[in-house]
C-alpha cells in the first residue's frame, strides 16, 4: 500500500462536474439556462425549417444564401447601435421587449407557411425583420451573463451559455426534420413561437436585486467611435475579433452548404439535413462543456482548436460517403464552439463593463453580421463549382488564420518580452552593481 488514502482521488469526477455547472447555484442563471434551453431549441428548428423552406421553394443555393444574408444584414450595418443599447439600458428590460418580438415573427412566419400564401420574398422580408430584432438583442443577450454571475463564474457561464445553443442544436434539428417529414413544416415555425414563452417567464420571474448591475453609460458624442477605438487598440481584442471575421465569413455558413450537403450532393430530404445539423449538434455541446469545465480560457487554446476546426472543416469538405461525413461533423462541431466560446470569454474577460456591450456588439457583427458577405459568397460558389469546393474554401481560411494568430501571439510575445528586457537593462544602468556600490565613495 502506498499509504495515501482510497478516498483522495474520490472526488475528482464531482468536483468536475460541480465545476463544470457551478453558474446553475445562482437562481437567476438557472432560470435563465432552462429557459433559453427551450426557446434556443425553438431557433433552431426554425433556422432548420426556413433553410429547407427555402431549398423547397427556389432548389437555388445562391438564393439559400440571400436569405441568410438577409437576416444578418442588420447586425453587419447597425450591430454597434445595439451594443450601445446594451450599454446604456437594463438588460433585463431590453430582452423582455426582444424575445416578445421574436415570437411575433416566428408566429407571422407560421401563419404564412400554414396557409399556403407563403412566397420567398415574404420569407426574406421576415429573415430582415429577424435580423432587426437581433441587433438589439444579441448584445444585449451576450453581455447580460456578467449581470446574473458576476465576474468569477463569467467564464462558466459562457461556456454554459454555449452548452445551451448546442444542446438545442441537437435537440431543435431533429425535431424540425421530424415534423418536416411528418406534420409538415409550418409546425416548426410554430414551435418556435410557442418556445419563447420560457424565456420571458424566466426574465420576468428574476430578482432584479440580485443581479450584478452597473450604472448606465450615460449619453455623450463619439461613444461608438470610442468602442472601436477601444477594440482595435488592444490585442487581447483585436485577434479574436479579427479571426471570427474571417471564419464567420468563409466557414460559418452551415446553413448554407448542409442543405445542400443532403440535397445535392447525397439526394435525401429534410430528414438528412436534421440528422446532419444533430450530429454537428452533438461535437458542439461535447465542445461547449469542455469549454465550461475550464477555469479561464487561453489565447494559445484558442490558435489550437481554430486549426483542428480548420482541418476538420477540410475533411468534412473530401468525406466520400454521408456516413463518413456523419462522423467527422461530431469532431468538427467540437472544435466550431471550442473556437466561438473560447474567443467569447476571452472578449469579454478582457473588456471593461462600461464597453462590453460594445465590444459584444462587434463580436456579433463579425460572427452574424459576417453572413451577409459570406452566405451570398460561398452559395454562388457552391452553385458553380459545387459544395465541396465551397466547405474547402471555408477550411483553408480558417486554417491560414489560426496561423496568422499564432504568429501574431509570438509577435506579440516576443515585442513584450523586448521591452522587459530593455526595461532591465536601464534599471540596471542607473542602480549599481555590489563592486561597483562597493567602489563607490559614500558622500
Amino acid at each position: 500500500m502506498s499509504g495515501v488514502p482510497v478516498t483522495a482521488g474520490t472526488p475528482r469526477e464531482p468536483a468536475l462536474v460541480a465545476r463544470m455547472f457551478r453558474s446553475l447555484r445562482t437562481r437567476n442563471y438557472r432560470l435563465w439556462f432552462f429557459g433559453q434551453t427551450i426557446s434556443q431549441s425553438g431557433t433552431w428548428m426554425q433556422s432548420t425549417a426556413q433553410s429547407w423552406l427555402v431549398y423547397e421553394l427556389t432548389h437555388n443555393a445562391f438564393y439559400l444564401g440571400i436569405t441568410m444574408a438577409l437576416q444578418f444584414l442588420p447586425v453587419l450595418a447597425f450591430g454597434l447601435l445595439g451594443g450601445l443599447v446594451a450599454d446604456r439600458f437594463d438588460k433585463r428590460r431590453v430582452l423582455l421587449v426582444t424575445q416578445t418580438a421574436f415570437t411575433v415573427q416566428a408566429a407571422v412566419l407560421f401563419a404564412l407557411v400554414a396557409s399556403g400564401a407563403v412566397r420567398l420574398w415574404m420569407v426574406w422580408a421576415l429573415a430582415l425583420v429577424y435580423g432587426f430584432i437581433n441587433v438589439v438583442d444579441n448584445p444585449s443577450r451576450q453581455s447580460f451573463a456578467i449581470e446574473m454571475v458576476g465576474p468569477d463564474d463569467l467564464t462558466n457561464a459562457v461556456g454554459l451559455n454555449s452548452v445551451i445553443v448546442n444542446a438545442s442544436r441537437i435537440v431543435g434539428p431533429a425535431i424540425a426534420g421530424l415534423l418536416i417529414a411528418t406534420a409538415g413544416i409550418s409546425w416548426a415555425f410554430l414551435a418556435n413561437a410557442v418556445s419563447f414563452a420560457a424565456v420571458i417567464a424566466a426574465l420576468w420571474a428574476m430578482r432584479a436585486a440580485e443581479l450584478h448591475r452597473r450604472p448606465p453609460v450615460g449619453r455623450a458624442k463619439g461613444q461608438i467611435r470610442a468602442g472601436l477605438r477601444y477594440s482595435w487598440h488592444d490585442w487581447e481584442l483585436r485577434v479574436p475579433l479579427v479571426m471570427m471575421a474571417v471564419i464567420g465569413t468563409l466557414a460559418y455558413n452551415f446553413s448554407v452548404v448542409l442543405p445542400l450537403y443532403a440535397g445535392d450532393l447525397f439526394h435525401r430530404g429534410g430528414g438528412t439535413l436534421g440528422a446532419l445539423m444533430t450530429a454537428m449538434g452533438i461535437g458542439a455541446l461535447a465542445g461547449a462543456l469542455i469549454i465550461a469545465s475550464r477555469r479561464r480560457p487561453s489565447y494559445q487554446l484558442l490558435v489550437g482548436v481554430t486549426l483542428a476546426f480548420g482541418a476538420l472543416i477540410l475533411a468534412v469538405a473530401a468525406a466520400p460517403t454521408l456516413s463518413f461525413a456523419f462522423v467527422l461533423l461530431v469532431p468538427m462541431g467540437v472544435f466550431s464552439i471550442m473556437f466561438i466560446a473560447t474567443a467569447n470569454a476571452l472578449l469579454q474577460l478582457h473588456s471593461t463593463g462600461a464597453m462590453r456591450g460594445r465590444v459584444m456588439a462587434l463580436w456579433a457583427m463579425v460572427f452574424l453580421g459576417s453572413t451577409p458577405i459570406g452566405s451570398p459568397l460561398i452559395g454562388f460558389i457552391a452553385a458553380h463549382f459545387g459544395v465541396r469546393v465551397a466547405l474547402g474554401i471555408g477550411g483553408v481560411a480558417t486554417v491560414l488564420i489560426a496561423l496568422w494568430a499564432g504568429f501574431e501571439l509570438r509577435r506579440i510575445r516576443n515585442a513584450r518580452r523586448a521591452r522587459l528586457d530593455a526595461a532591465d537593462d536601464d534599471a540596471a544602468d542607473e542602480v549599481p552593481s555590489g563592486l561597483e556600490a562597493i567602489a563607490t565613495p559614500r558622500r
